[in-house]
């Protein structure tokens, strides 16, 4: 995958010499950013490092996947990113911000449109994993939707419970789980037909994808079984769409495994930030498990189950 410490931005121009020697840069960091929008809470992310005194960039928008930046402009205190550039339908959209101690402020601007911007450092989240775990319990019950609601699109809900399977007839809402969990080991199996897409979130932040797309429209590490973007399977499976897969995944801080249809295609991978649908940036936060039901339908699930840390 392409994660944010792997891209080489080289912007000498716009660099101190007191930051290239010194790396005392107040924008080095992750940092997270939940937006108030028209339609609600949206979060976003932005990751910088210094690479031998340049910056490097990547910007993980409220939805799709995280990108390098190559356009932006340091001066002291100050960044400036441009973040996409305007087509004949939609306006440009860019990103003014100043930096004080932990924090970052500023104001997006697409078009005429200004959003005030307010990021945080995100937390290190790390802990060890736990010396055992809790016996799983389900998270569905077969019977109904007890324990789950709709999100996002809710006045177009087609998740419903048929023949002890949770299915997503269409295009619609998400759907979540009314608990909240931090670090666990979860299991799921899933029934994903052809040019489907949908994803299942962990704490609501971490987007595994599921998808049977053509494999000419998604890279490795937009694929199914990845951390969406982010981290790409280590190993190519193969691809069965409209046949039930089990996915067994544990997540500790920022560390996850996911394994799929017993073979381990992520193995203690550290998730940088915030994938695209995240529910808020409160990385250091319990989040609900929740499944994308915005993309496509068709999707069905079963023996949805949960183990958290003893003690």
């Amino acid at each position: 995958m392409r994660q944010f410490l792997t891209g080489l931005v080289l912007f000498s121009a716009f660099l101190t010499p007191t930051f290239s020697k010194q790396n005392n840069n107040p924008f080095i960091g992750r940092w997270d950013f939940n937006i108030t929008t028209p339609t609600g809470m949206r979060a976003s992310w932005l990751g910088v490092t210094d690479k031998n005194g340049a910056l490097d960039v990547w910007f993980q928008p409220t939805g799709g996947n995280v990108r390098e930046v190559k356009d932006f402009k340091l001066d002291g205190s100050h960044l400036s990113l441009n973040l996409s550039q305007p087509t004949g339908t939609r306006p440009g959209m860019t990103w003014e911000l100043e930096a004080a101690g932990d924090k970052l402020t500023g104001v997006q601007k697409v078009g005429d449109n200004s959003t005030p911007l307010t990021g945080v450092r995100a937390p290190k989240l790390s802990r060890r994993a736990p010396a055992s775990w809790t016996a799983p319990e389900p998270l569905f019950n077969g019977k109904n939707l007890d324990g789950w609601e709709p999100i996002g699109d809710v006045a177009n809900n087609h998740w419903t419970v048929k023949d002890g399977l949770l299915v997503n007839e269409a295009h619609g809402a998400n759907l979540r789980t009314t608990c909240e969990f931090t670090d666990f080991k979860v299991h799921f199996e899933v029934n994903c037909p052809d040019d489907a897409n949908s994803g299942f979130y962990l704490r609501g932040r971490y987007e595994v994808q599921l998808e049977y797309e053509p494999l000419t429209k998604n890279p490795p590490e937009r694929r199914i079984g990845s951390i969406y973007g982010r981290i790409a399977p280590s190993t190519d499976l193969p691809r069965t769409p409209g046949k039930w897969e089990t996915f067994d995944i544990t997540l500790v801080g920022r560390t996850v495994t996911v394994v799929r249809d017993g073979v381990t295609i992520i193995d203690h991978k550290e998730i940088e930030g915030i994938t695209g649908g995240a529910i808020d940036a409160n990385e250091g936060e319990p989040g609900p498990f929740y499944i994308q039901g915005d993309h496509t339908g068709g999707l069905q699930f079963r023996n949805i189950t949960v183990s958290v840390p003893k003690g």
